[in-house]
């Protein structure tokens, strides 16, 4: 079972899209952070997904929070996706699927894809949602509606 409400989220390193090493140190338990994690970059629904998150950015920035995407894609695959989809965000590369075992991510597919997951952490490192749904649009409305209550 995933990480659930009230759980704190575990410390954890990844190289992001430009290949620098992203230390979740940096935001999480500073401020609120939305991390979602998605199967794979440049299909219809994983698209479709982290140009919303894009289009609505502005948004998790106004409310002081953090957007993070992770798949088990390379770090040139994200480079790719977020330079193609101007992608103002943070994309991890999970390729050793570390983190999606610290979240407690089921296995998709015989464990080759990411499940497609958001996790509302605030400002203490404390999951206060999840949303657990194929529906890639729904993912940014309910994120948004629990970063404001």
């Amino acid at each position: 079972m995933p990480l659930q409400k009230g759980d704190q989220v575990p410390h954890f390193e990844l190289q992001d899209q430009n290949g620098e090493l992203f230390s979740s140190s940096t935001v999480i338990g500073k401020k609120p952070v939305v991390v979602y994690f998605y199967p794979k970059d440049e299909t219809p629904g994983c698209t479709a997904e982290a140009c919303s998150f894009r289009d609505s950015y502005e948004d998790f920035l106004a409310l002081g929070a953090e957007v993070i995407g992770i798949s088990s894609d390379s770090i040139k695959s994200h480079q790719r996706f977020a330079k193609r989809h101007q992608l103002p965000f943070i994309l991890l590369a999970d390729t050793q699927k570390k983190v999606q075992r610290l979240f407690k991510l089921p296995k998709l597919l015989f464990g080759l894809y990411t499940k497609r997951i958001t996790f509302v952490i605030d400002a203490s490192g404390k999951v206060i949602y999840v949303h657990d749904s194929i529906f890639a649009n729904s993912h940014i409305k309910k994120a948004l509606r629990s970063l404001q209550k």
